[in-house]
């Protein structure tokens, strides 16, 4: 059996730790080390659980239809707009797509949306984003008589939708709170405020950021076929065949044409039955808001990474066997969700034999001193929790390649998880290498092209290049006669200008 080797933090740094530590060191190696047999069972598990979303009966892992059907050629012209609602701040984006393949330009602006917005009422906010768009054309397009720019709308909220241009928002997160939303059609009541201010922008596609990142990655880079995101949360789209796609078999669609699915992975093994989880784990499931939803995300994901560190240390603390942070204030550590991914980041960054600015950190954030022994124990716990994370979210990756046949592919992956913390890249490199069972020649190099077969590398700008290209790809559909998926394609040939074909 293959697997990740046992290894201390540092070479000799276990030697001072007394046993009752170095007890539960093992303990918890031995509850959070996945090994090879198991990444290859979890993958098999997650090709059929993505299979099934796709069936008419649909399973835990969505599996929503985009309706972006096909990938860029690189040969897009034209000029769009990308509007990115996040919690915090409002991005709008303008895109010139030149003549030379693959290239694009990009001008883009930030809006604050203000705290009293999130609570206030749907005209307010649609109101106000219009009011950004408006300012953002005002300054950037001075004098000039505009057609109707196409727009790509990252609407990053649940969202039902049967067409590009159209999705009902199912609930509010990232504290929005707004009545007369949820359960409605988002389109409309956007575009009204647009009319009423007599903004020149047409809504072409309403896209995901995890299906922006696929498309944008794939516009700069052919061989990316996969788009991912590993941040606070986790998710993953692909191109799927429609003929794979039974709960779209109504459609009769030409069985060869490609369509994005979005995953929303995070759902994976909702019904517990592969995913190795521990007793903390299922704290956080227990006391999440949703219990038994998002499974795998609360595994692998920003949000949580640094409520498991946290979960452990307050049972070893309740622990009377094991000598953790005795004498001491451990109140700042047993509030839920006091420290996040950045604090385990920091841990194992810390450069110093000594774990010097591991002490310093627990000092300043928890108020607890830390001895010697005790930071080689949190130093393993954080190499644990993040070398599983990488791990597991590797076979997600891995699925998507093994259910398509990918061979050979690129995946862009995004996110504060994949881009900031330590060691997550190489970890899931590691992973994947194991579950696809990459063969080398007898000098260590891998055979084929001279570089791990599937690379994880970092994405272009989803929610900006790739909300601009997908409404590229619609409304060049749209011209081509290609109206399924599309509510008011009539509406939008006449309004957007024409963007050149391909």
């Amino acid at each position: 059996m293959v697997g990740p080797r046992r290894q201390p933090s540092r070479k000799g740094s276990m030697a001072d730790v007394p046993e009752d530590l170095f007890s539960e060191i093992k303990r918890l190696e031995d509850m959070f080390m996945v090994d090879t047999t198991k990444l290859k069972a979890i993958t098999d598990h997650f090709v059929s659980e993505l299979a099934k979303g796709l069936t008419k009966e649909g399973g835990s892992i969505p599996m929503n239809a985009t309706w972006c059907m096909s990938f860029p050629t690189g040969y897009e012209t034209g000029t769009f707009l990308a509007l990115d609602m996040g919690g915090t701040n409002l991005r709008v984006c303008e895109i010139n797509l030149p003549e030379e393949q693959g290239e694009f330009d990009i001008i883009q602006s930030k809006y604050r949306m203000p705290e009293e917005l999130k609570t206030g009422t749907a005209d307010e906010l649609w109101g106000y984003v219009a009011d950004c768009l408006q300012q953002f054309i005002e300054y950037h397009h001075e004098g000039e008589k505009l057609d109707k720019l196409p727009l790509g709308f990252t609407f990053s909220y649940p969202a039902t939708q049967e067409h590009i241009d159209h999705g009902v928002l199912q609930r509010w997160t990232k504290g929005f709170d707004i009545e007369g939303v949820e359960g409605h059609d988002v389109v409309p009541q956007f575009e009204a405020a647009l009319e009423e201010r007599g903004v020149p922008i047409k809504l072409t596609a309403l896209i995901n950021d995890t299906t922006g990142t696929l498309i944008a990655s794939h516009y700069t880079d052919d061989e990316m076929m996969i788009g991912c995101i590993f941040g606070t949360g986790c998710n993953a789209a692909y191109m799927e065949h429609a003929g794979e796609v039974g709960k779209l078999a109504h459609l009769n669609l030409d069985p060869k044409q490609e369509i994005a699915i979005n995953c929303e992975w995070g759902a994976f093994d909702n019904e517990h039955k592969i995913l190795p989880r521990t007793q903390y784990d299922v704290i956080i499931d227990k006391d999440s808001p949703r219990p038994g939803q998002q499974s795998f995300e609360k595994m692998i994901a920003g949000l949580y990474l640094g409520e498991i560190f946290r979960l452990i240390l307050v049972d070893l603390y309740a622990q009377p066997h094991v000598r953790i942070f005795e004498n001491q204030d451990i109140s700042s550590l047993q509030k839920p969700y006091s420290l996040d991914a950045s604090f385990l980041s920091d841990i194992e960054n810390d450069p110093y034999e000594n774990l010097q600015e591991t002490h310093d950190n627990f000092v300043q954030q928890l108020g607890i001193k830390t001895t010697k022994p005790e930071l080689e124990l949190i130093r393993r716990m954080a190499e644990l929790i993040g070398t599983r994370a990488a791990r597991l979210s590797a076979c997600g990756v891995a699925a998507i390649c093994k259910k398509k046949g990918y061979k050979t592919a690129h995946v862009g992956a995004d996110g504060s998880v994949f881009n900031k913390y330590p060691h997550f890249k190489a970890r899931g490199a590691q992973a994947l290498k194991e579950i696809l069972d990459w063969e080398k020649d007898r000098d260590g190099k891998r055979l084929g092209r001279g570089r791990d077969p599937v690379e994880i590398l970092p994405a272009e700008d989803g929610s900006g290049v790739g909300a601009a290209l997908i409404a590229a790809l619609t409304i060049k559909r749209v011209q081509d006669g290609l109206t399924v998926g599309v509510k008011n394609a009539e509406a939008m040939l006449k309004s957007c200008a024409p963007a050149k074909k391909s």
